[in-house]
């Protein structure tokens, strides 16, 4: 199933104060104060100088599932589900993601991050230029009843340094699950700011398996 259908745009003024964090993503309840943040509902992305951020949304509802940071020649995409209270969701789903990157032509291969055990994929690709390969580097943090997935792309995908601003975006990220209760791997929708929150997709689990990054609608830019 796609992703990406329609255009939603609005303007967001840039702060020039840009919080340190070291130690996220938060869950709302560890993180009061949350100021220099995009509010998205459910995710509350920390602006820096040269962002620009869009939301990507599920086809056939329109809800928005997933928002992209992208700074400089790296993007990250950014996504959060609902999770058990206990088992952690990113080992179950990590092998999933795994088979799902080699059924496709693709490699991956577990490797020890800051955030735990990661998954670098490399995938096929063709471009105007002919056949390629693209590298992908999956991040997931479980917290209280949520999971964050976190794809870098680009330089951030293959270089530390590229994607040092982008992970400082993961680490002063916070989650704002709700009370409502929902079945694991059901994706927490996103709200553009300033409108109501959508109602949940059709069908949450449908979603882009491999978190390949297209192209969706530009939504705000921090300069």
């Amino acid at each position: 199933m796609g992703l990406f259908s329609r255009k939603r745009s609005e303007a967001v003024e840039p702060e020039d104060v840009v919080e340190p964090t070291t130690s996220g993503p938060w869950d709302l309840e560890d993180k009061p104060s949350l100021g220099n943040r995009v509010d998205l509902g459910a995710l509350r992305i920390p602006k820096r100088p040269g962002m620009s951020l869009r939301l990507e949304l599920e086809r056939s509802s329109s809800t928005p599932v997933a928002a992209t940071v992208t700074i400089k020649d790296s993007s990250l995409q950014l996504q959060a589900f609902a999770a058990p209270r206990t088992a952690s969701l990113w080992d179950e789903v990590r092998p999933e993601l795994a088979t799902s990157v080699k059924e496709n032509g693709g490699t991956a291969k577990e490797v020890e991050g800051d955030h735990g055990v990661e998954l670098h994929a490399t995938m096929p690709v063709t471009t105007p230029g002919g056949s390629g390969t693209r590298t992908v580097r999956f991040v997931g943090v479980d917290g209280p009843r949520w999971m964050v997935r976190a794809v870098f792309s680009g330089k951030a995908a293959v270089d530390a340094e590229e994607a040092s601003e982008l992970e400082s975006v993961l680490r002063g990220l916070v989650v704002t699950r709700g009370t409502n209760a929902r079945p694991p791997r059901e994706v927490l929708p996103l709200t553009v700011p300033g409108q109501p929150a959508p109602a949940a997709a059709d069908d949450p689990q449908g979603l882009d398996a491999l978190g390949v990054l297209r192209r969706g609608p530009e939504m705000t830019e921090t300069r």
